[in-house]
């Protein structure tokens, strides 16, 4: 039997066919397949990857997502108008002034040289006709620099001109970051996807700030070659080029090397890019780069009152957005020459006064390092470092005394100092002092070696004129009559020294150049220019007014009594026709806001302003209706398009056969002859023309629509007085300047006008309004905070002659016109008992004659209601601070020998002036 090994021993089979297997599966020999590593380990990486993938994509989306729903839309860039300056224009297109946040003027794409959109694609995109709104090239290469630049500095940028478009224009954001520049190559692609090429070049061009206050290519061609971008040659337009990088470290008048450099470099592009040819780019990188300075309009000399009130009144308009970035076109009714000769005229009138009465005052400073044995070198120095004075003209120099014994002063000739800037060069330059000018200061305060004062060289002499900013103000308003359009406007001294408007914002008591307005309204009650009123004492309570001259005329005309001012008249005169009734015309006319009713305010106790009484004034010469001042003609908006111009009176057309149809309204005969009144040669009135002659016209006409039409001025302001009280205000005031309280003002003037004086209370204020036909002049002269001129100075005297002087230039050049009288009145001439006098009388009014008013119940007896007595204040000294409380008694309205009237209470002789209306 056999026997069969165990499995242990060796040599049994199952040992030989088992053990090998046993060893290879558990012994260190064993190895896994390699492919099976290999996929363990790609799988690994695999599912690393994909999450890592997932995570990031996730991420991008997230970062894309928040970056685009913060976009702005590019939709608006469709219609796009650049932030724009208004421009204001004199009445003769001149431009006077500029209003503007950005100084920008926009240049239609089609309307921009070639040379200068080539010269900022080389510089900024080379690109840009090709891409898509970003240059990935352009990124990597800024990138790589970025890199090997180190840290601590701005990296490169790669933006293209549609990415600048979209930073400037839609993200206004210039700040360093990848989320920035990230949301301005979405919004790039977006825009070339909305706008073309040559819009989006458009915008940029006309956007993109170019330094020293320029925004866009326009402005920046005036600003640094002072000419249109049309002219410019390779050179200046591959400097425009350079300027986007950085217009401050290119500045060509700070860093004229650098900027220099950078210009070449454009040009250097332009040559690469084809836009240039080499020969042609050397040429104008030889040119020296030479800036031309340019000054920003306005406002223009003389003209800054007038400018300043006009963007008062666009910003009242329109806001501070469409005034100062609207592009509007302003066609102003400035005069420029008329607007000098004012200013030049109050200058004048106010320095007379001011030498007259405020004396010398010293000088401007001492300056102790001059003395009388410095040198040129060093007086000329020690002048170059002196800031010019507020208030000083541009005709002065600011001068230094060298030898006070002689008057000998020296001066920088040609350093003309404008807005407190310091002086810089000019040449030096002696003279003296006029020995009247010596003579004034030595008897306020001696002159000394060193001291600073303001001098006028005399033109042909070697002689200065020693001159100061007077103290004492004034201002001036000239304007159309007829149409209210202001042609000169001055609102003080100088608009450097004070923008305080004097014309136009300081309220001030007219005094007695109201009175005519009290008298238009007893003029629209039928009153007669030859009703007599009592002048005697009359008392109110506790106030006693008087006349100016202190005296007593008795009955005395209408006429009389407005030529020579007489207060009592025109108190009586108040009373009779009611307070109230004057402050309703004074307020309808637009003189005053408001009036309170109390019998003072007819002698001028009111507030009103320079701007309001000459509308006032023109209301009078435009026969009753109302006249506006105003200083626009006309606003058109960026297009052109006519979006305002005064309401009021318009341009219609009228058939030809309904105008030639029409009759003439004929003036009516006349018992006297008004020498101011139209007429013919014979003294007659003056016929009417006659009817036009028809034109034969051929057998075949080509009719044209309008061409029979005729252009008709429509007026559609309303009336605040009847055309004939109108008129006969105006021929009163005739005579006031004929031989009245205005003689002054009337000195060497061939043409009728027509004015009155006005003193208010203690002699604060002195005005003189008057007017011919056509024109209309209102001058006032007062001290900021008020105080008397000195006792006399009245309107006539003071304001008169200034009032002469700029109606005499205004009416140089223009045709010699009369007041026309209007239908319903006659001119008669007559003796008031104080001189013959003319005057307009209306039908049923008896020439000379003085009626009893009690014959049409007019001189019932007066109560509160009708004098304003339950408002008059319990003193003059009262008056200021309201209404009283005390009565008074009342005036006698007729004459005095009129049966039943009451008598005024005798005055103590010498009483109080009544307070406004002095003379």
């Amino acid at each position: 039997m056999t026997t069969t090994p165990s499995s242990g021993e060796p040599g049994s089979s199952s040992n030989k066919n088992g053990g090998g297997n046993a060893s290879s599966r558990n012994g260190p020999a064993w190895r896994r397949p390699r492919f099976r590593q290999w996929r363990g380990v790609l799988g690994t990486v695999a599912g690393l990857a994909l999450v890592g993938t997932t995570g990031a994509a996730v991420l991008v989306w997230t970062q894309y997502e928040g970056i685009v729903a913060d976009l702005p839309t590019v939709e608006g860039l469709r219609t796009y108008q650049p932030p724009v300056m208004s421009r204001l224009y004199a009445s003769d297109d001149r431009l006077i002034a500029e209003l503007a946040d950005e100084r920008r003027v926009f240049v239609p794409y089609s309307a921009i040289p070639d040379r200068v959109k080539n010269a900022f694609i080389a510089a900024e995109d080379q690109k840009f006709w090709s891409h898509k709104g970003v240059d990935p090239m352009a990124i990597a290469r800024a990138g790589l620099t970025d890199l090997t630049r180190g840290k601590g500095r701005r990296p490169i940028g790669a933006s293209t001109i549609t990415q600048q478009v979209a930073r400037v224009m839609l993200l206004g954001s210039n700040a360093v970051s990848m989320k920035r520049k990230a949301k301005e190559a979405f919004l790039a692609m977006r825009i070339e996807q909305v706008l073309p090429k040559s819009k989006i070049l458009e915008i940029y061009l006309n956007e993109i700030y170019l330094g020293s206050g320029a925004y866009g290519i326009g402005a920046a061609a005036q600003t640094y070659f002072n000419k249109p971008l049309d002219q410019l040659d390779d050179a200046e337009a591959a400097f425009l080029g350079a300027l986007p990088k950085s217009p401050t470290n290119y500045n060509p008048v700070r860093y004229p090397d650098a900027a220099r450099g950078r210009r070449n470099w454009v040009l250097e592009r332009m040559a690469e890019t084809g836009a240039l040819t080499h020969e042609a780019a050397r040429a104008a990188e030889a040119e020296p780069l030479i800036p031309h300075n340019f000054v920003r309009p306005g406002p223009a000399p003389g003209s800054e009152w007038f400018a300043e009130e006009v963007r008062r009144q666009l910003l009242e308009k329109y806001g501070q957005d469409m005034t100062m970035q609207g592009g509007l076109d302003v066609h102003t009714s400035l005069d420029p020459s008329l607007q000098l000769t004012a200013q030049t005229m109050l200058r004048q009138g106010l320095m007379a006064y001011d030498r007259a009465h405020g004396g010398w005052r010293g000088p401007v400073k001492h300056v102790q390092t001059v003395s009388a044995s410095s040198s040129q070198e060093e007086w000329a120095a020690a002048l170059q470092a002196e800031v010019a004075p507020l208030g000083m003209l541009d005709q002065w120099r600011l001068a230094v005394v060298l030898d006070p014994a002689r008057g000998r002063v020296g001066w920088l000739e040609g350093a003309l100092v404008r807005r407190n800037a310091a002086m810089q060069g000019g040449t030096p330059q002696t003279g003296e002092i006029q020995d009247r000018d010596l003579s004034w200061t030595r008897r306020f305060r001696l002159l000394k070696a060193g001291d600073l004062v303001m001098v006028e060289p005399q033109a042909g002499s070697s002689r200065v004129a020693l001159m100061q900013v007077p103290h004492v103000e004034g201002a001036v308003v000239t304007l159309n009559a007829r149409t209210g359009r202001v042609l000169a406007l001055v609102g003080g001294w100088s608009f450097q020294t004070s923008q305080f408007d004097r014309a136009t914002q300081a309220l001030r008591q007219p005094g007695s150049s109201f009175k005519p307005f009290v008298y238009l309204q007893a003029m629209e009650q039928g009153i007669s220019p030859s009703q007599s009123f009592d002048d005697s004492p009359v008392s109110y309570g506790t106030w006693h007014p008087n006349n100016y001259e202190k005296d007593f005329w008795g009955p005395t005309s209408l006429h009389d009594a407005l030529r020579e001012s007489r207060n009592l008249v025109t108190i009586r005169l108040a009373a009779h026709i009611g307070i109230k009734n004057v402050a309703d015309l004074a307020t309808r006319i637009g003189l005053v806001d408001s009036m309170p009713h109390v019998l003072p305010a007819a002698l001028g106790a009111v507030e009103t302003t320079v701007l309001k009484e000459a509308g006032a004034y023109a209301s009078l010469a435009a026969g009753g209706r109302k006249v506006t001042p105003t200083l626009i003609d006309d606003v058109q908006d960026r297009d052109g398009r006519v979006i305002w111009r005064p309401e009021g009176i318009a341009l219609t057309s009228a058939s030809a056969q309904a105008a030639a149809t029409t009759p003439l309204a004929q003036t009516p005969d006349a018992d006297a002859v008004f020498p101011d009144a139209p007429k013919g040669q014979d003294g007659a009135k003056a016929p009417a023309p006659a009817a036009p002659v028809p034109v034969q016209e051929p057998a075949v006409k080509l009719v044209m629509p309008g061409q029979d039409d005729l252009p008709e001025v429509q007026d559609n302001r309303p009336r605040v007085a009847s055309e004939q009280s109108a008129f006969q205000i105006t021929t009163m005031l005739q005579d006031v300047i004929r031989r009245g309280t205005g003689v002054q003002a009337g000195q060497g003037i061939d043409y009728p006008l027509a004015g009155k004086t006005g003193t208010s209370q203690n002699f604060n204020d002195a005005w003189f309004a008057g007017y011919s036909p056509d024109l209309v002049t209102v001058v006032w002269i007062g001290f900021d905070t008020p105080e008397s001129l000195g006792k006399n100075e009245t309107g006539g005297a003071i304001a008169g002659p200034i009032w002469n002087k700029v109606m005499k230039t205004a009416l140089e050049n223009r045709p010699k016109l009369d007041f026309a009288a209007p239908e319903g009145v006659t001119l008669v001439r007559y003796d008031t008992g104080r001189g013959v006098a003319i005057d307009a009388f209306k039908p049923g009014q008896i020439p000379g004659v003085s009626v009893s008013l009690a014959d049409n119940g007019a001189s019932r007896e007066l109560t509160a209601a009708d004098t304003g007595a339950e408002n008059m204040p319990d003193s003059e000294s009262d008056m200021a601070s309201g209404p009283g409380q005390s009565g008074g008694a009342a005036a006698n309205p007729g004459q005095s020998a009129a049966p039943g009237a009451p008598k005024a209470p005798p005055a103590a002789s010498g009483g109080d002036i009544g307070m406004g209306g002095l003379y």
